[in-house]
């Protein structure tokens, strides 16, 4: 008599079954729909963490952009003078003090303005010597 899977085979649908049990219907009970099913969702949940990774960091420019506006300054200014300021907060950590701390994020739009206008003045030094 040959042997056959029996225990492993048991085990294998088992473990499979207990990977659907929030699923409905089929997709929850019978075999191959529930394969099909797992197979498929592990497909969207890999690509779906690393589009929420993209989504969030979407918010954080978002929420940085009208921070900035209500203080007159572009979110594209504001970046640019974070890096001329040499401060190293990344955009999450900016959008949360934004939100929960204005004085803080006042302080630190205070501080990209002065290296803003330290630059703008350097660059038109420049124009101005250059044309003469």
């Amino acid at each position: 008599m040959r042997a056959r899977k029996g225990s492993a085979r048991r085990k294998a649908k088992n473990r499979l079954f207990h990977k659907v049990e929030g699923f409905v219907g089929g997709r929850r009970r019978l075999l191959k729909s529930a394969k099909e099913t797992l197979l498929r969702a592990g497909k969207f949940a890999f690509r779906d963490r690393r589009a929420k990774k993209r989504d969030f960091r979407r918010l954080f420019i978002t929420r940085l952009s009208a921070a900035a506006e209500m203080r007159g300054l572009r979110y594209s200014r504001l970046i640019y003078g974070l890096r001329l300021a040499e401060i190293g907060l990344d955009r999450k950590s900016l959008s949360e003090i934004a939100i929960h701390d204005a004085a803080t994020f006042d302080k630190i739009i205070a501080i990209v303005s002065e290296h803003l206008a330290k630059a703008d003045a350097d660059l038109a030094a420049r124009q101005v010597a250059r044309t003469a």
